[in-house]
């Protein structure tokens, strides 16, 4: 039909999702879902009645009001279509379809696109298992979608535009043959579970290049250690079964919500949610997106060389400018940045780290925090989550200190975690001695400890446990560490360097502890962590083992507030706090944070360490740890190992003097510590090197950083210096006391302190 006022073209208007209203004299207003627009000028209120989309721009500018000059309706119609406010369409329908295209635009999407593609084209739905598809088939086809279920064997040619995989679990085995027939077809498909009291949606995996469910599978694993271990038990592959909770309403709610974000999918519509898994817990209307990335170092569809070419690459530092927030130590991100450029790993499905938590027991001030199960002691912990070191923790003088070193320390573990992709070259150090390094030298175990160690390992904690004494002929597996002092490669067994490496057949004379393991806020952060937490551990091994009297650290002199509040919480809790000074030969403070009970009974007496260049900063870190460790002991004890709970139940400062201050020596100030700050973390690194480098010591590191995870990871190896558990061997722990003057004579063997070291 044609004739006087019909449009014969598009007509043009606002979005069919904005009302207007004119208020004359004051401005033109646009109404949406999401809020309220103001237009203001004489223009607006001219001609914003007349875009109500029943004019095309011939009839538009014919009923303009007069005065009004073609050039101003244009500007003005140009304005508008900048600021996204405009629709070129055919002319309002009814019912449905307006709506619809209402819809499509407020998605800020081609109206006319969207519904062209909804109707053109076809989605396949394939269900999993024993998964039945009708449910989502009806939903799909209510919809107004051409969808049909798989009849059979997936094929790389299916015409289907997009497939719609229904499963009762993400980790169902038959998902890894349906990725991989669309990952060769390069075909988008959408992951689903519709059932159950949670709904799971998506990812749309669009291209291998942005991940696989093979990706996504290795993340879900990590959550489930207790099923996982079950399963393998039984002898079972995939997720164990689960009974199926539901309601008519609920599975409804479910299918349509999954054909909606089909419809989006189909129409053009792209938001970043779709990369990631949404999901909707129906008992309380909680609903959470999950970022989803690519594993970088996939099989499947990454390049899982990556972490061995690390390993041969030589590791390379370079000048990083320090940050200007240094509460927690000199960083190069403060620690807000550091917590926005990984906090997409805080996912209980897509993420390394389920969540981080405070610590409720004890006063808010502790800031200590918790960050998930502790991968270096899985296997110890799995079925007694009340052992020692069985959560990753955090600390800092404020809470997003705390909750970003708690992050950190999680990051690191799994990043130092084994996981198959790493580079081993098998021999035996005999025949590799020409780069190997002896494990005996970063063990330093006595050879007096190996021949009681069962009874040894039987009545002490696995971080106490000596292992078999090593066989210079045995075969097994070695992984390259770049050694800074020597610029070369060495040798030392995978073992020894990565959490949960597979043991050898035969005897257990190897393994790995957290010993240099550092995260950093840059590899040169992470490398000088790592060196700061061995020389900590070397110190505090010569003083605890050999039981020395050392100087107390004056702490009014740091003229520090935040301590001083920390004595008041304590004395709060009943409790006294002090610090000793147990640097040793390096130079770098080393300080010792003790806190005890003064109200008679058990001591429950706690303990914290830092080291630092600066002083400051290694006195914060000792009190932090301690009171990051504080919980553990207000309001019950927390832990169940026999060592920690003899030591808080039995030590006191009268049967363990060496805990309290040397009182024939001054007691320690900010003066005493020659410090001079520098601008640049490498600065640092080279100083801390240089000093231990200079006791005679070799300094190696293997870059443990995982690019899935991106936070830089190492570990650090310095032969020779001493590890604070039970190892005995000779060499610093009983000389470097004499030459400082600590002892006039070298503690015997048999004198040395038997309560090891258990924090």
């Amino acid at each position: 039909m044609t004739g006087p006022g019909v449009p014969t073209g598009r007509v043009v208007g606002f979005k069919r999702h904005l009302r207007v209203e004119v208020i004359k004299g004051e401005a033109v207003y646009l109404f949406s879902e999401r809020g309220v627009t103001a237009l203001k000028g004489s223009d607006a209120e001219a001609l914003a009645p007349l875009l109500d989309c029943t004019r095309d721009l011939p009839a538009l500018l014919r009923d303009v009001p007069a005065g009004v000059a073609p050039e101003q309706v244009g500007r003005f119609i140009a304005r508008l279509d900048e600021a996204g406010l405009l629709t070129l369409g055919p002319p309002p329908a009814s019912g449905v379809a307006e709506r619809a295209r209402a819809y499509w635009e407020a998605a800020g999407t081609d109206a006319d696109a969207a519904v062209a593609n909804t109707a053109a084209k076809h989605v396949l739905v394939i269900p999993a298992g024993t998964t039945d598809p009708s449910a989502a088939l009806t939903a799909l086809r209510q919809a107004g979608l051409t969808a049909q279920v798989s009849s059979g064997e997936l094929t790389t040619d299916d015409p289907a535009d997009l497939s719609v995989v229904v499963c009762d679990d993400y980790l169902s085995p038959d998902l890894a043959d349906i990725d991989a027939v669309h990952r060769t077809a390069r075909r988008p498909w959408l992951l689903t579970k519709l059932t159950g009291t949670q709904v799971w949606l998506g990812p749309v995996f669009d291209s291998p290049e942005l991940g696989c469910w093979h990706c996504l599978a290795s993340r879900l694993w990590a959550h489930r250690d207790a099923e996982a271990h079950v399963q393998d038990a039984l002898g079972r592959v995939g997720p164990a079964s689960r009974p199926v909770a539901s309601l008519p309403a609920l599975d409804a709610m479910a299918t349509h919500l999954m054909a909606l974000e089909v419809t989006k999918w189909l129409a053009g519509y792209r938001y970043p949610g779709q990369r990631g898994v949404m999901t909707f817990d129906s008992l309380d209307l909680t609903a959470r997106h999950h970022e989803f990335r690519r594993r970088p170092q996939c099989a499947l569809c990454g390049d899982p060389t990556h972490m061995r070419a690390l390993a041969r690459r030589p590791v390379r530092l370079s000048s990083q400018p320090k940050s200007s927030d240094n509460a927690g130590g000199h960083r190069s991100l403060t620690p807000q940045q550091v917590f926005d450029r990984y906090q997409h790993l805080l996912s209980p499905v897509t993420g390394v780290i389920k969540e981080i938590t405070q610590h409720q027991t004890g006063p808010a001030f502790f800031n200590s925090f918790r960050a998930g199960p502790n991968v270096a002691v899985r296997r110890n912990c799995l079925f007694n989550p009340s052992a020692p070191r069985a959560e990753n923790g955090g600390k800092g003088v404020t809470p997003l200190h705390g909750k970003v070193s708690a992050m950190c320390e999680a990051l690191e573990r799994h990043s130092g975690f084994f996981h198959g992709d790493e580079e081993r070259i098998r021999g035996s150090y005999k025949s590799l001695r020409e780069y190997a390094i002896h494990p005996s030298s970063c063990q330093l175990f006595d050879d007096r400890q190996y021949p009681g160690r069962s009874t040894w390992n039987a009545t002490h904690s696995t971080f106490q446990h000596v292992p078999d004494p090593f066989d210079d002929n045995a075969v097994l597996d070695w992984t390259p560490v770049w050694s800074l002092t020597r610029e070369r490669h060495r040798l030392l067994p995978t073992a020894m360097l990565y959490y949960g490496a597979p043991p050898e057949a035969g005897l257990v004379s190897v393994y790995a502890d957290s010993n240099g393991n550092a995260a950093g806020s840059c590899l040169e952060d992470a490398v000088l962590q790592g060196l700061l937490e061995l020389v900590e551990r070397d110190s505090v091994a010569m003083w605890w083992y050999n039981r020395t009297r050392r100087p107390e650290v004056d702490l009014t002199a740091f003229g520090d507030p935040w301590i001083d509040e920390l004595r008041a919480v304590h004395a709060g809790l009943n409790r006294e706090v002090w610090v000793l000074d147990v640097t040793a030969d390096s130079g770098i403070p080393v300080l010792v944070a003790l806190s005890r009970r003064i109200d008679g009974g058990n001591e429950d007496i706690m303990f914290g360490f830092g080291a630092h260049l600066d002083p400051r900063v290694a006195l914060r870190r000792a009190l932090t740890e301690m009171n990051q460790l504080m919980p553990v002991v207000v309001d019950g004890y927390k832990w169940t190992e026999p060592e920690p709970l003899h030591w808080w139940q039995h030590a006191t400062v009268t049967n363990q003097p060496y805990l309290m201050p040397d009182p024939a020596v001054r007691a320690r100030v900010p003066f005493d510590y020659a410090y001079t700050p520098s601008p640049d973390l490498l600065d640092d690194v080279t100083q801390v090197r240089g000093r231990v480098e200079a006791l005679g010591l070799e300094v190696l590191v293997l870059d443990q950083t995982r690019p899935d995870i991106g936070l830089p990871v190492v570990k650090v190896i310095v032969p020779g210096l001493r590890s604070f558990w039970a190892r005995f061997a000779p060499g610093r722990l009983f000389d470097v006391p004499v030459r400082l003057g600590w002892l006039p004579k070298p503690t015997a063997y048999h004198d040395l302190n038997p309560i090891p070291l258990f924090l």
